[in-house]
């Protein structure tokens, strides 16, 4: 556990002599939008147009911006960036990619962004064509991009922007393990984020800069010890976990900013149902005196604008035919939720796992595997539309059928739980098996009493499993299935999949049945 060298709660101040002159600062912050561009409901999901109607809504880009102007409104100097993953999450990104996002934050006049895992998932081709539109800097400092040199040119590690005067450095990281949570290709190598970043801040203050604020998309605890192993740093806007730090919410898993080493950490949640706001003071040195803020819940109170609740109305239309149409009724909401999905058997992993197996039982398949990670929304009870269950399974990911021994599924559930303290997406929900995990055991040595058809797990036997064609492939630590036998990596759309499942048991009541123990 790390341990906090400073810690404070809504504000805190910081004296260290008289300084003859103040400089203040307002960071505006969002992290993991996931294409949010509608409103969504309490469960991150879709809104229905009348419960938006009714005030029961949340988020959307339409009151995104009025909360952004308003916040900008309340201060002479602000700094709008974004941690991100702004890609990925909506059939907005699978119509138009990363344009939306770059048209709508070209229009905010975003000051930088980090690179997100999620930028990555359409590879480096992608990432690139989203660059090649931002008005402003996408920044990225812990990857070799010597292999990709159209993306080279165009990302940078580091920049610095004038602030009323004053020069403010920008650093952005990516997580280190990129090439197993996206799709960035062979040609790019990702790296420890700590010395990269201390290599840039001390560039940075060898130029001048002392005031240095990074754009980190690796998580809260990552940044925790980012905050630990360096020197220089004052911010750390954060991203990846979505992980709400506030000093006002009882959700919280921090306050706001979390102060450690002398450095502020923020994070603002996700689905753009937050905007950080996180007002800072400086002296002549560079050094904070004082840091207060909390993020702005963006509820039905903050009013829509117009003009871009119509502009997003107009890029949808495309988009209506595919998500409108019914596909099946659900008796109760079917959770989704990321905290529980990534960490025990959740409603909606017994469901996508048991629909993935129950489509391939006929071809000797006996379990099925899908990653937590993968699952990124719960649907409410009532209807269920195709445009919901694209909201919870939004990468087009494919089921992949594939046979391995015993040994290897067991290295495979190893794997699932072994950064389960993380709230790592690789933690595996599972059909056709059961298990136990102990997290309090060390990594690698945390499953027992697997059981596969009511017998226990063989390790000599070979399975048939079914996954999808992320996992199949090596994501999320799932390199032990690259060289599986009989591979077929396929087959129909998980999404489609699914629906086609729940229609079949239509009204769908959700379920879980202790498939998965933890001791």
């Amino acid at each position: 556990m790390i341990t906090r060298l400073l810690t404070s709660a809504a504000a805190l101040c910081l004296t260290a002599g008289i300084a003859s002159a103040e400089y203040k600062l307002t960071i505006l912050h969002t992290n993991d939008f996931h294409d949010r561009f509608e409103p969504i409901n309490k469960y991150d999901s879709g809104c229905k147009p009348e419960d938006n109607d009714e005030g029961k809504c949340f988020g959307g880009m339409a009151r995104m911006v009025t909360a952004i102007e308003e916040a900008k409104a309340r201060t002479d100097n602000w700094l709008l960036v974004d941690a991100g993953d702004q890609f990925q999450g909506t059939l907005f990104y699978q119509y138009y990619k990363g344009q939306t996002a770059a048209e709508f934050m070209n229009d905010l006049n975003y000051d930088a962004m980090a690179v997100g895992n999620h930028e990555f998932d359409d590879g480096p081709e992608a990432l690139l064509e989203f660059v090649k539109l931002a008005q402003f800097p996408v920044l990225m400092s812990n990857a070799d991009l010597s292999g990709e040199p159209a993306l080279r040119e165009v990302i940078q590690k580091s920049v610095v922007v004038d602030k009323a005067g004053e020069k403010i450095g920008l650093i952005g990281v990516t997580p280190i393990n990129n090439d197993e949570l996206a799709s960035p290709g062979p040609n790019i190598v990702f790296s420890d984020p700590s010395p990269v970043i201390q290599a840039e801040v001390d560039q940075l203050m060898a130029d001048g800069i002392n005031k240095i604020i990074l754009l980190s998309h690796s998580g809260y605890a990552t940044d925790l010890a980012i905050a630990i192993n360096t020197t220089g740093l004052d911010v750390i806007v954060g991203g990846h976990s979505n992980t709400l730090l506030s000093n006002s919410s009882d959700r919280a898993a921090g306050p706001y900013p979390d102060m450690v080493n002398g450095v502020a950490i923020v994070q603002a949640y996700a689905y753009g149902k937050y905007l950080g706001e996180l007002n800072l003071t400086f002296d002549d040195d560079g050094n904070i005196t004082e840091a207060m803020g909390d993020p702005v819940l963006i509820d039905a109170k903050v009013a829509e604008n117009a003009t871009v609740k119509a502009r997003v109305a107009e890029l949808s239309q495309p988009l209506e035919e595919i998500r409108s149409k019914v596909v099946a009724e659900a008796a109760e909401a079917i959770g989704g939720d990321r905290a529980v999905c990534r960490s025990q058997e959740c409603s909606m992993g017994s469901l996508i796992a048991d629909a993935m197996l129950d489509r391939v039982k006929d071809q000797g398949i006996q379990v099925a595997i899908q990653n937590g990670g993968g699952i990124r929304a719960s649907i409410d009870a009532g209807p269920v539309t195709m445009g919901e269950v694209l909201t919870v399974l939004p990468f087009q990911n494919t089921l992949s059928t594939f046979e391995v021994t015993g040994v290897v599924l067991l290295e495979a559930l190893e794997n699932g739980v072994s950064q389960i303290e993380d709230g790592a997406g690789r933690f595996p929900q599972v059909a056709g098996m059961t298990y136990a995990f102990d997290a309090s055991q060390p990594a690698g040595s945390r499953i027992s009493d697997v059981m596969v058809g009511g017998a226990p797990l063989d390790p000599a036997k070979t399975y048939g499993v079914v996954s999808n064609n992320y996992v199949r492939n090596g994501g999320d630590g799932y390199k032990m299935f690259r060289d599986a036998q009989n591979a077929y990596d396929f087959g129909p759309d998980l999404a489609d999949v699914t629906a086609e499942y729940i229609a079949s048991q239509s009204p769908f009541t959700p379920y879980t049945d202790g498939r998965i123990k933890q001791k």
